[in-house]
């Protein structure tokens, strides 16, 4: 760490670099819809900078080393949050180490090492860029939970006076699934005796075995006139909760 004393202009450089290496990972990853996208790693990278830089401003030698490493213990923590189990598969481990990584950046940026933290942000992009058709090409067991996203809209027909109890059902019904649910909007009819309600899911993979369980769960709730499922291609337009 540097001995000199911290200035004002050094701080906001160092914190602005932290900033910038994770807004462009951050963009990668939110550009994939992960869980963890634009503003998470911004954050997690600013964080870890700042409580480093903290240490050298209260001018103590080891202040900066023993804060870099409580912010690799914090961010553990932070990345056993996003880290799912959901039968025999475990997702959101790739999701963990983007943020660990995040956080590396950060503790980089304010020891002044610009050139070090814009190197590691290059190499977790490229990680992400050039690994992943690389790791699909070795992979040579497909899964049901890979990479890959594809959105789905599910339309219900209901009876007005039962939508508010499939509302809940659907919310159920989906926790214990690997759908996200990005969208939910509510036509009634002009008789208003019946409302259609169109989910906007997102699934990783291609595994479509999830989405009509789901759909032949919904279709046995009482007021339930009809269900049906499809392909949407606008992913993009899934939603701005991604980080």
């Amino acid at each position: 760490m540097a001995s000199s004393p911290l200035t004002d202009l050094d701080f906001a450089l160092r914190l602005l670099t932290a900033v910038g290496c994770g807004v462009l990972i951050g963009l990668e990853r939110q550009w994939r819809s992960r869980t963890a996208g634009l503003r998470t790693n911004a954050l997690v990278a600013t964080g870890a900078c700042a409580f480093v830089l903290f240490g050298q401003l209260v001018s103590q030698t080891q202040a900066p080393l023993q804060i870099a490493a409580y912010v690799v213990s914090g961010v553990g923590f932070l990345g056993g949050g996003v880290i799912l189990r959901q039968g025999s598969s475990v997702q959101g481990l790739n999701t963990a180490a983007t943020l660990w990584c995040s956080a590396a950046i950060g503790c980089l940026a304010a020891a002044g090492h610009a050139a070090a933290a814009l190197a590691v942000t290059g190499v977790v992009i490229g990680v992400h860029l050039l690994l992943r058709p690389l790791g699909r090409l070795v992979d040579r067991t497909p899964t049901s939970g890979g990479d890959e996203q594809r959105a789905y809209q599910v339309t219900v027909e209901v009876r007005r006076k039962h939508e508010g109890h499939l509302r809940a059902q659907v919310l159920q019904s989906l926790s214990g699934t690997d759908a996200r649910l990005q969208g939910l909007t509510s036509t009634t009819s002009e008789d208003d005796a019946s409302a259609t309600l169109a989910l906007l899911l997102v699934v990783d993979g291609s595994d479509t075995s999830q989405l009509n369980q789901l759909v032949e769960r919904l279709s046995l709730e009482q007021g339930v006139r009809s269900v049906a499922w499809q392909e949407h291609r606008a992913l993009e337009a899934a939603g701005d909760d991604a980080g």
